[in-house]
């Protein structure tokens, strides 16, 4: 799925969300998230299309999408697990969750499981330091976890919702 080939319906897709932003190059972002909304990610031949439709260099796309945390070039699993290594998270052990979360999905952050499932990430703060250290999974917040709550947090997850 890296070579994602544009369907003429995915690009007509994407020429009504340009559309709806002006064509306006100074919607970059907002262009680029509703687009990566639609397709769960911004692959190279994604961001081409926006380049050319905006009447931008690609590289400028690109420079956007690689320096904001929020876009992705890759698809990301159907659930995302997302461990936070702020300061309070950190010092409270949150660099062990982590570990253990990598143990138990076979993955590295950044990575998504074979299966397609789930999608491992850290964080800098999801500002619930009092819950310290903190899992958010698809958004979720799980509080107070210990490395052998991992296991636990996962399997209570639907792989099919």
């Amino acid at each position: 799925m890296d070579n994602m080939k544009l369907s003429c319906t995915a690009a007509a897709k994407i020429d009504e969300i340009c559309e709806e932003h002006g064509n306006d190059a100074g919607e970059l972002i907002n262009i680029l998230h509703e687009t990566q909304k639609t397709f769960g990610y911004l692959p190279h031949e994604v961001q081409v299309l926006v380049a050319k439709k905006l009447g931008i260099p690609v590289n400028r796309v690109n420079g956007v999408v690689s320096f904001y945390t929020f876009f992705t070039e890759k698809p990301k699993g159907k659930h995302i697990v997302s461990v936070c290594l702020g300061t309070a998270c950190y010092v409270r052990g949150a660099e062990k969750v982590l570990d253990e979360a990598k143990k138990v999905l076979g993955i590295e952050v950044g990575q998504t499981t074979p299966d397609g499932i789930f999608s491992l990430d850290s964080l800098r703060c999801v500002g619930a330091c009092g819950l310290a250290p903190v899992v958010l999974v698809d958004g979720k917040v799980f509080g107070n976890v210990e490395p052998k709550n991992v296991s636990r947090i996962l399997e209570s997850i639907d792989p099919t919702a």
